[in-house]
């Protein structure tokens, strides 16, 4: 074994069947599909086919789904095209503490428009306790947005119970369901969830293509103004190679989905007890059982994850440190402050993405070479050795 790449979450191959459904849409069914002559008749037929799988892989009505460029711009239009869409009834919205920096950055921005923002703190294991939800909402909130699935530290929200709360009383709910889509059941209904965000990464489409569900009669102000397509909603030329890849995708997620699920599982947990078996003073981040079952958070005492980063790669093992949106901050991951990690101990987060295409003999791999580079890092680090906190070893069960 040569080598490993377990960095999914932020980029994946794009698989041979995807490509080749893509392909005729870049030289042979290349009409635009806002003209009204045949040719241009075919590609709206093909798109709105695309939106059918989409939507199928999420359990909703074609209708209501949207295409966007990711997911980040489908955050974008949920947060701000609902708060500015709904702010003569009310301008608070509330979202977790541990979104991602689309939504984040949509509520800073919101902020500055003087609309009113709540940034819901999480437990150790970075869940939303309902009750929490319940005091933050007042008769002014009209968005809250929690994400299904974190995707620095893997944790699963009980998304249909917070939702239900904001239903009650008559507030918007949106999902960033970006890391879970394709990777967990996804289903609007169950979820009751009023907006719901995609991307085509998560999936195994290309990059520059995501979607959004939005229930019907939600009031979404556009962001991006120009023409009448996605029902004036979204302006601009549709993206038809990348939204037919995302289709194709999303008919393969949907019949791989059971499979995959025990594969990725069972190599996450091969990954995580190894790593806690072998390497001492680390802390398994995010809910022990409630997460991604490809998905393997930790944080390393005393030394730095982009280090370990690029120690692994001489290795030719991919992963990640934190949020791949924001790996050039150079600051504390807000997330893992969020979830009370110790900045000294969360500058050493490495973040493992796990897909059907892994192998055990990959993670073995992992595991012979880690322990290793951590050894190497903590010789040279200038706080090992220093009295620490430390973390009791959480194994998936």
């Amino acid at each position: 074994m040569s080598g490993s790449y377990l960095d999914h979450a932020s980029a994946s191959p794009v698989r041979k069947e995807v490509i080749e459904a893509m392909l005729p849409y870049f030289d042979q069914l290349f009409a635009n599909p806002s003209t009204v002559y045949d040719l241009g008749s075919r590609i709206k037929l093909t798109l709105e086919e695309q939106r059918a799988k989409v939507a199928n892989l999420i359990g909703a009505n074609a209708e209501n789904v949207i295409f966007t460029s990711s997911g980040a711009e489908a955050n974008n239009l949920a947060i701000k095209g609902v708060a500015l869409g709904r702010q003569k009834k009310g301008r608070h919205i509330i979202v977790s503490a541990i979104e991602h920096h689309s939504v984040l950055n949509s509520a800073r921005f919101l902020e500055r428009l003087d609309f009113e923002v709540t940034f819901l703190p999480v437990d150790n294991h970075g869940v939303v306790a309902p009750e929490r939800l319940q005091k933050a909402i007042n008769a002014e909130t009209v968005l809250v947005s929690i994400m299904h699935a974190n995707n620095e530290i893997g944790t699963l929200q009980s998304i249909s119970e917070l939702a239900s709360i904001c239903r009650e009383k008559g507030v918007i709910f949106h999902t960033d369901a970006v890391a879970s889509t394709g990777n967990v059941k996804v289903d609007v209904n169950e979820l009751n969830v009023d907006l719901l965000s995609l991307s085509g990464v998560s999936v195994g489409a290309p990059k520059g293509v995501g979607a959004l569900y939005f229930r019907e009669k939600i009031r979404l102000m556009p962001l991006i103004h120009g023409g009448i397509q996605e029902n004036g909603r979204r302006a601009g030329t549709e993206n038809i190679p990348g939204i037919v890849g995302l289709g194709k995708a999303s008919e393969l997620a949907m019949e791989e989905l059971p499979e995959k699920t025990v594969h990725v599982r069972k190599l996450r947990d091969l990954l995580v007890n190894g790593v806690l078996e072998r390497v001492p003073k680390v802390r398994f981040t995010g809910h022990p059982q409630n997460r991604l079952p490809g998905h393997a958070s930790f944080c390393f005492e005393a030394i730095e994850g982009e280090s370990l980063i690029f120690m692994l790669a001489r290795e030719g093992i991919y992963v990640n440190t934190g949020s791949a949106c924001a790996s050039k901050a150079l600051k504390t991951s807000p997330v893992l402050v969020a979830i009370g990690v110790p900045a000294v101990v969360a500058q050493g987060s490495a973040v493992f993405t796990i897909d059907k295409t892994n192998t055990v003999e990959e993670i073995m791999y992992v595991l012979e070479k880690l322990p290793t580079a951590v050894d190497r890092l903590r010789m040279l680090s200038p706080v090992w050795g220093r009295e620490a906190p430390v973390y009791g070893k959480e194994t998936c069960a």
